[in-house]
């Protein structure tokens, strides 16, 4: 059987999953058309000038119900497939499609996996492979392939203004890549031989104060813990994110030692909106973290994060709702963040970390973002995306100088068993 055909009954078998109580049952499927073009205009470590992949996607997920009883149980699934549309051995490595041993991107992928889940009150259990969305572990979903991870994961919700986690996870599947036995990489910590585990809290009343505290470890690396303080009043907000991050048991990145914060304040006006941000990272380290989204400071944006030793940035951003002047669903962004006073001079040797970067590292980077979704019609809550992003910096920093170009065509569907 071709991998296609694979793929195709993976994601028909999902479809066919949800048959256990209606309540919460439900079925998705996005289609994710993805054009990447990333231009280098400083020398690219691969030797390619400029990689471009273009192709399409299907994330399939069926939620079952919860059986009748004092304890539920029930079952959540999902599928990908992914096709190569366009991109060569020359262009390919934009983290859209795995490359095969001759470094070509392979004509397609898939992937499957599913979730047992039980609950008892207000308090439920998952355990398998899916999706994770905490400020100490995030799987992203950036590129064609949501990133997953095997663990278990518990959640509780029986105090009034109050979300408890926690859980572990010990396998995880990558961007691109349809192996669940992969790893996510940091900046030089990995889930290699490790496990993530985390706990936390999330406090949201009616008020205009929100917050959350949670705690994390990669194991024999580091344990970390995060802040978030929310204000909210009429036009304004303001919110603030701090981690504290220290190494444990046998350091296998090295000695780290750093805390990073970020305060970000945003006025709307109109249909208009308007954001400055200030971040700092102290310590001879960067603030590391792996899972795509496991970072919630205010500057970690499209392409940087903004994150290196002694770094301190600022962002200005601007939001337009073109809804409100007669074009519903159309909507602008553009922001500019600039990070400098960079010094990796003083990382601990023998760490992960040694040589990434120099003394009075520099660089900026500028987003441009036009997304549009459809009202109403057959076509209702199509979307298309075009995002411009370039960065440039100089050689005390690890980032590349590079000109890059999304084009991003979705569309959902999905409904109730």
């Amino acid at each position: 059987m071709s991998h296609t055909t694979r793929s195709l009954a993976l994601l028909t078998t999902c479809a066919a999953l949800g048959s256990a109580q209606a309540d919460e049952a439900g079925w998705s499927l996005l289609s994710r058309n993805y054009f990447l073009h990333n231009d280098y205009r400083s020398p690219s470590g691969s030797g390619q000038n400029y990689r471009q992949e273009w192709a399409q996607g299907f994330i399939g997920e069926v939620r079952s119900g919860f059986t009748d009883g004092t304890l539920g149980v029930g079952l959540d699934a999902h599928g990908f497939l992914g096709l190569k549309l366009d991109g060569g051995r020359g262009r390919a490595g934009t983290g859209l499609l795995p490359r095969d041993s001759d470094g070509r991107s392979e004509s397609d992928y898939s992937s499957a996996g599913a979730a047992l889940k039980l609950r008892l009150g207000e308090t439920q259990l998952r355990y398998g492979e899916m999706q994770v969305e905490t400020p100490v572990f995030d799987t992203g979903d950036k590129r064609l392939h949501p990133e997953y991870a095997s663990g278990w994961l518990l959640e509780n919700t029986s105090l009034p203004d109050w979300r408890l986690q926690a859980g572990r996870f010990t396998a995880f599947n990558n961007q691109d890549n349809s192996s669940t036995h992969d790893d996510f990489a940091g900046y030089g910590a990995s889930t290699h031989g490790h496990a993530i585990s985390l706990a936390g809290a999330h406090w949201t009343p009616a008020g205009p104060l929100s917050a959350a505290l949670f705690a994390g470890q990669l194991q024999d690396t580091w344990r970390q813990v995060y802040l978030n303080l929310n204000y909210r009043q009429a036009d304004w907000s303001l919110d603030g994110n701090l981690y504290r991050t220290r190494d444990t048991a046998q350091a296998s990145a090295g000695a780290i030692d750093t805390l990073a914060w970020s305060l970000a304040g945003k006025y709307r006006f109109g249909a208009q909106a308007l954001t400055l941000a200030y971040q700092k990272v102290h310590g001879d380290t960067p603030f590391d973290f792996v899972g795509g989204d496991s970072i919630y400071l205010a500057n970690s944006i499209k392409y940087a994060d903004f994150n290196g030793p002694g770094e301190r940035s600022w962002q200005l951003r601007y939001d337009l709702d073109l809804g409100a002047l007669g074009v519903p669903g159309l909507s602008l962004m553009g922001r500019y963040v600039s990070g400098r006073g960079i010094d990796g001079r003083h990382a601990p040797a023998g760490g992960a970390y040694v040589g990434q970067y120099g003394d009075g590292g520099r660089h900026w980077e500028r987003d441009i973002d036009i997304k549009y979704v459809v009202q109403g019609g057959t076509a209702k809550d199509l979307s298309l995306s075009l995002s411009h992003v370039s960065h440039r910096g100089n050689a005390a920093q690890p980032g590349d100088d590079i000109d890059r170009l999304y084009l991003i065509v979705e569309y959902p569907l999905g409904g109730r068993f």
